[in-house]
């Protein structure tokens, strides 16, 4: 299931990046190649910091998910307009999958719990902060009006607790990335904030 849950995460993450492309008006190829920057791009930091081989250059199979986003996108960005916010519950359920995923193979290769669950964050915002940056706008992990990074936190913090505490599994992994998914859409529906870096933000520029 761990593998199924991985390509997953690549596909809903690689849809948010061919869905901002169609937004920018780049042409296919530019769809598909920051659909896979931010679909693999996680991993690959991932693995880098692992000391592995990214996954996405060893298993072909992880070139399928950027190239079926795509052509989604391609096929049906018309109709997927009409829905709310596409690209950000695409970006949440990759944000759910990945910080667990990302967490559990940490785990998995010795890491320590706290190196492991900051592991998982990373896995899962990378994607997402590779695709705004290169897509030349404002990141969502940086976003004030945003909460993008907790709930990433939390489900890492939790699939970390639960292997300690022996009582891991695949379904584990699962119930909490929908919770993640879950509190992602709640903060977006219902307008959650964290504070600012400073009590009395200043106006920009200063």
């Amino acid at each position: 299931m761990s593998l199924t849950l991985d390509l997953l995460g690549v596909f809903f993450f690689a849809l948010s990046g061919s869905l901002l492309a169609a937004r920018r008006g780049f042409d296919i190829v530019g769809s598909l190649l920051l659909g896979s920057l931010t679909g693999l791009g996680g991993g690959v930091i991932r693995d880098l910091v692992l000391g592995l081989t990214p996954t996405a250059f060893e298993r072909p199979v992880y070139l399928v998910p950027p190239l079926v986003a795509a052509g989604i996108v391609y096929l049906l960005h018309g109709h997927m307009r009409k829905f709310t916010r596409p690209l950000l519950v695409c970006d949440a359920a990759g944000l759910g999958l990945f910080c667990t995923t990302g967490a559990v193979k940490a785990l998995e290769y010795g890491m320590n719990p706290v190196a492991a669950a900051l592991l998982g964050v990373t896995t899962s915002v990378g994607g997402g902060l590779l695709r705004d940056v290169v897509a030349n706008q404002d990141p969502q992990l940086f976003d004030p009006r945003d909460i993008y990074a907790l709930p990433a936190m939390l489900g890492a913090a939790l699939i970390t607790v639960s292997w300690i505490g022996g009582w891991y599994s695949a379904w584990i992994t699962l119930a909490v990335a929908a919770l993640v998914f879950a509190l992602r859409i709640l903060a977006l529906w219902l307008r959650w904030r964290v504070p600012h870096a400073s009590r009395k933000p200043l106006p920009d520029g200063e």
